[in-house]
């Protein structure tokens, strides 16, 4: 029996038309509610802004992020537009309200993040208190994963050892090197066909070039290479940008660790040592209080001398070692930072190329690995 409500008016059973305007506005509802719910729970689309994993991935690349891979990450700050970067920075208006903000919650994935997978994550360099930004309307980087939660990861001249076992190395990664020419002029092409990035000059035959390895061999081959030697920063020699920033520990992006990636229940005891390696990830990523009072420690008030970590920890690191700002500087990578993992390059773009040629087409649908 169908129900009658007062004041309606008589139909003569059938559904009025709906207007073209009321279509058009649920046909929009859902198509939002549709990509957003894809956006935050399946894949998302990113862009490389950047040089740091040439040439795996290179600047104009866009890529297709699968969220599912390792479970898709519940939103912190579940009031923000999905379609937008965090701040509009030229009016430095945000995009998100963190008066709600929610506890870090994952849904069951189809894999864990392994060695070697290339992932989408957020810069946990702005964890500091003066960013003042909710995890996941941070910054969204893209790295090579070197060492997993447990691992012990040492840098030993630019080549990484994970477990005291060398570590493969991207089929296309790419480092720095001093080249000594003849003094010639080199014909430009030469630098835009191997992938050659100048990116210093000391005189008129003394060069600092970034060059791919599938390249080298064949760049030493020219006559008027003189010289070629890898730049690598020499073991012993402290770097104050390089993590944990500290003089306690020697280390620099070529000669590094060895370090102990925190692992959930792990327990470490805690002195002067350890305190410089792992304070940040008990105070910043696991939201305690730490204080040090003469040779005591106290996390959340109370006297502590050994700690257990809450969560998973990952070291990311760029295909291109010397152009790449990445946990060798800001220290390991919590696992409530990780977004998901680049799948596929579906659009390439080089914007120094002519419009004719600006497509970079065998790039296109190029699976990522």
């Amino acid at each position: 029996m169908k129900l009658k409500f007062p004041f309606s008016k008589k139909t003569d059973g059938s559904k009025p038309e709906k207007s073209k305007k009321r279509e058009w506005l649920n046909a929009l509802i859902f198509a939002l509610v549709a990509s957003a719910l894809i956006r935050g729970l399946i894949f998302s689309a990113y862009a490389i802004p950047s040089g740091s994993m040439e040439g795996t991935l290179l600047t104009g690349d866009y890529l297709f992020v699968s969220k599912i891979s390792y479970g898709a990450r519940m939103p912190f700050t579940p009031i923000q537009n999905p379609f937008l970067e965090s701040t509009i920075t030229k009016y430095q208006v945000k995009t998100y309200w963190d008066g709600i903000k929610l506890p870090y919650f994952r849904l069951p994935g189809f894999s864990t993040l392994q060695k070697g997978d290339i992932v989408v994550f957020n810069k946990p360099e702005e964890a500091d208190p003066s960013y003042d930004k909710p995890v996941d309307v941070r910054t969204n980087l893209i790295k090579r994963c070197q060492a997993t939660p447990g691992d012990v990861l040492t840098i030993v001249n630019s080549q990484v050892f994970i477990n005291g076992k060398a570590a493969p190395n991207a089929e296309k990664a790419q480092t720095s090197y001093e080249v000594i020419t003849d003094g010639n002029t080199i014909n430009p092409e030469i630098f835009h066909d191997l992938g050659i990035e100048i990116v210093g000059q000391s005189d008129l035959s003394t060069y600092t070039m970034i060059i791919p390895a599938s390249h080298l061999a064949e760049f030493k081959g020219y006559s008027y290479i003189r010289k070629v030697t890898p730049v690598i920063d020499p073991a012993g020699h402290y770097d104050a940008e390089i993590f944990p920033h500290s003089e306690k520990f020697k280390w620099n992006m070529d000669n590094f660790g060895p370090l102990t990636l925190p692992k959930r229940g792990m327990t470490i005891f805690l002195n002067d040592s350890t305190m410089v390696l792992y304070r940040r990830a008990i105070e910043l990523y696991e939201h305690n209080q730490v204080e040090m009072k003469g040779t005591d420690i106290l996390i959340n008030g109370k006297r502590a001398d050994h700690y257990t970590f809450k969560m998973n920890y990952y070291w990311m690191m760029g295909d291109n070692r010397h152009n790449s700002m990445d946990s060798r500087f800001w220290g390991y990578v919590p696992e409530d930072h990780v977004i998901g993992k680049a799948m596929i390059t579906w659009l390439s773009i080089d914007s120094a190329e002519n419009l004719l040629n600006k497509v970079r087409w065998n790039r296109i649908l190029k699976p990522i690995r």
